[in-house]
């Protein structure tokens, strides 16, 4: 018989600007992750030798977060010297790949107890840094018609007929409701706050976020993907768009995804390990998906995904109160939005990655984190969790609160 993948916590750090005048250049991304694998331990009086593994995600895996973060941050921690660690790179959706590994694994039976989630230090490791051929070799750029992320999205909304000031409109929205749950309290239960080797806090909460944005502040930013579109990528894409006459380019740093430093870590274990420890269950994952769809306009892959992991679980839009889709840019929440036919008032209810930053790797254990509070806070039961993807793919997850 198949196991229950529980999840017993799930805590993140604040985010802060990915720069070098960020909250969090100073931490080390060892010990961004340490930080809330030490929380998850005092939480719950852990028994860290039950732990049998450290799923990290890390999209760009290389100086201080390469050779497998997952193990360094373990040990980081002070944790048993019997918990192994990996590092996975799903790009963006690194994190939510992580805590779907550490659910099937339990399972299946494999393991009875695993930490899930990434890091993310956009700071001290700039995103790209690591190469790699989807985005820097020009014979594979070229025959696979592999344009930036940012064109994937303009051309979204080109064909799905999004102006300037639906996706500013949509922006707008993200600041507000992300300023109004952190103003309220919603993201106290998960936020850890990041301290330095005194105790002394860096950054209790996230301050990324722009309470004051405004649609005339949106309105003056300029188009962050014209010029690389001028420059051979539009002509490129729209080979395979013979449809669309021209793009239109919409997105700026207002209405994208952040570049920010953060982590994350889920508690994922078996009823058995609840039973051991002592934990209490907050909710299950019930079904996980991955697909790809068409690599070059890369982002449409979420809504896919959501659909077949309804289908896969015997489930209907209907069953689902939440849904969080990381706003990697407006195009692609509006998209996934629409090709699910579900409302804004039941989607990214506390604002999203456009207000928050988006730490490439964590991001998944990020907004699962995000939803889980959400659906006790409101005393729902079930949420879908999803993410667009490099190379056309999507991933989504189901939860229940048990």
């Amino acid at each position: 018989m198949m196991n229950h993948a529980y999840i017993y916590d799930a805590v993140r750090t604040p985010r802060s600007k990915g720069k070098a005048d960020g909250s969090l250049h100073q931490v080390k991304p060892i010990e961004l992750a340490a930080g809330l694998l030490r929380q998850l331990q005092q939480r719950h009086n852990l028994d860290t030798s039950y732990v049998d593994d450290v799923a990290l995600g890390c999209v760009t895996p290389i100086g201080e977060q390469g050779s497998c973060i997952a193990k360094a941050v373990a040990m980081h921690a002070g944790w048993d010297e019997s918990v192994a660690g990996v590092q996975l790179d799903r790009f963006c959706s690194s994190g939510l790949e992580a805590v779907n590994t550490a659910a099937q694994k339990v399972m299946s039976g494999w393991t009875q107890l695993m930490v899930a989630g990434g890091v993310e230090s956009m700071s001290r490791v700039p995103m790209g840094s690591n190469g790699g051929a989807m985005f820097t070799d020009p014979n594979f750029v070229v025959s696979q018609k592999s344009v930036p992320q940012g064109i994937g999205a303009d051309l979204i909304a080109t064909l799905g007929g999004w102006s300037r000031q639906d996706v500013d409109e949509f922006a707008l929205e993200s600041q507000r409701r992300a300023s109004f749950a952190q103003a309220n309290g919603y993201f106290e239960r998960s936020v850890v706050p990041v301290t330095d080797s005194n105790g002394i806090v860096i950054l209790a909460q996230d301050d990324f976020i722009k309470p004051n944005t405004t649609m005339e502040g949106l309105a003056g930013l300029k188009p962050s993907f014209a010029k690389m579109g001028a420059m051979g990528a539009d002509e490129m894409i729209l080979t395979k768009y013979p449809e669309v006459n021209a793009i239109k380019h919409v997105h700026t740093p207002g209405n994208s995804s952040g570049i920010v430093d953060g982590a994350s870590a889920v508690l994922i274990g078996s009823a058995q390990a609840g039973r051991d420890l002592k934990l209490k269950p907050r909710a299950k994952i019930t079904m996980g998906t991955v697909l790809a769809t068409e690599p070059s306009i890369m982002l449409t892959g979420p809504g896919p995904a959501a659909q077949q992991a309804l289908q896969l679980a015997g489930m209907s839009k209907a069953d689902i109160d939440l849904w969080e889709i990381n706003e990697a840019f407006a195009s692609v929440a509006l998209r996934y939005m629409q090709d699910l036919d579900i409302s804004p008032e039941i989607t990214n209810v506390n604002g999203g990655a456009i207000a928050m930053g988006h730490p490439l790797g964590a991001t998944g254990g990020v907004i699962l984190s995000v939803v889980l509070d959400e659906l006790e806070r409101r005393d729902l039961n079930t949420a879908m969790i999803s993410l667009c993807v490099g190379g056309g793919m999507g991933i989504s997850t189901i939860i229940e609160r048990v």
